[in-house]
């Protein structure tokens, strides 16, 4: 299975969630709301979950194998670094005021 797409969107500099992203699979099946979360040991990738009772979550989504979790994960990686890339050009073109 190869991952053919990834969008991401931004959420906030503020918080821990940084961004959400969709995963295209195959160009036939597409996973949302897999986030971008700044923890403790720096940045990592959460599947989509749903709350289920006291506090607790369980992925609605998630890889079988820690193989294609890598590869989602850094998929994901890749696109936010580009992202970030982008945005740190953008506001460097950006004419300054006086």
């Amino acid at each position: 299975m190869d991952i053919t797409d990834v969008r991401i969107r931004k959420i906030s500099d503020d918080g821990k969630m940084k961004a959400v992203a969709s995963v295209t699979f195959d160009d036939e099946f597409v996973v949302h709301d897999i986030k971008v979360i700044d923890g403790q040991n720096g940045l990592f990738v959460a599947m989509p979950s749903r709350k289920m009772g006291e506090g607790d979550f369980r992925d609605i989504a998630h890889p079988l194998v820690s193989e294609m979790r890598n590869r989602i994960k850094d998929a994901i990686f890749a696109a936010y670094d580009k992202l970030l890339a982008e945005e740190s050009v953008d506001s460097a073109e950006a004419p300054t005021e006086l």
